[in-house]
């Protein structure tokens, strides 16, 4: 599949995308060029999740892909790999932001499920050229990207420190709404979300949440 480059100054750019702070100069796509421009939802969180992080991530998906709605992720381990596997069970589009070139898939387990989110309409997108590899800083600059593609972000899961709640703030900066799933105050997985909550976020508990 031949990767598509899209400059900011040019139609085909996503609006939403070009409002926010430092926006990529350059766009590199693998997929549906034209779903970056549709109304879409950031689902995202921890790469640790439990089975309750699972479980949302994935019915949270599968319910706005059977809306027609569009999920924006990071294709990471946890809690982004159970949004894109949601929208896919409901044959719906996702897209996936990565923080590398797209010549390549990371994590490498992750190659079947970028596979599907193609087959299934969706868009593989990056700010790097080709042979760029996943560095560390990359990351936390991918995500401005994951919350600037959408009208609003969830976070499922996330730790006190977690590379969600970077997403979250970037959403917050842009004036986009966040979202946040409460969590058991016992888990580690849930400090960062129950204080997202505690500090303004919309409580979540269902997808018809996101529409109202």
């Amino acid at each position: 599949m031949r990767i598509q480059k899209i400059k900011l100054n040019e139609l085909a750019y996503p609006y939403l995308l070009s409002q926010i702070n430092n926006p990529p100069k350059i766009l590199y796509v693998l997929g549906n060029v034209e779903i970056l421009r549709e109304k879409s939802i950031a689902i995202v969180g921890c790469r640790e999740c439990s089975k309750y992080g699972e479980k949302v991530a994935t019915e949270l998906a599968y319910n706005l892909g059977k809306n027609n709605i569009i999920t924006v992720s990071g294709l990471a381990k946890g809690i982004d790999s159970y949004c894109h596997i949601g929208s896919i069970k409901a044959k719906a589009r996702t897209i996936a932001v990565v923080a590398h070139g797209l010549d390549m898939i990371y994590p490498k387990e992750h190659r079947d499920l970028a596979i599907n989110i193609l087959q299934h309409g969706g868009a593989i997108v990056s700010e790097y050229k080709v042979g760029e590899k996943p560095k560390k800083e990359n990351f936390p600059a991918r995500n401005r990207i994951i919350s600037g593609l959408a009208k609003s972000t969830v976070i499922v899961e996330a730790k006190k420190h977690s590379g969600a709640l970077i997403t979250a703030n970037f959403a917050l900066e842009q004036n986009r709404e966040v979202f946040a799933v409460p969590g058991n105050i016992y888990s580690k997985n849930s400090e960062g979300t129950n204080e997202l909550i505690k500090a303004g976020a919309n409580l979540v508990t269902s997808y018809l949440d996101l529409f109202n």
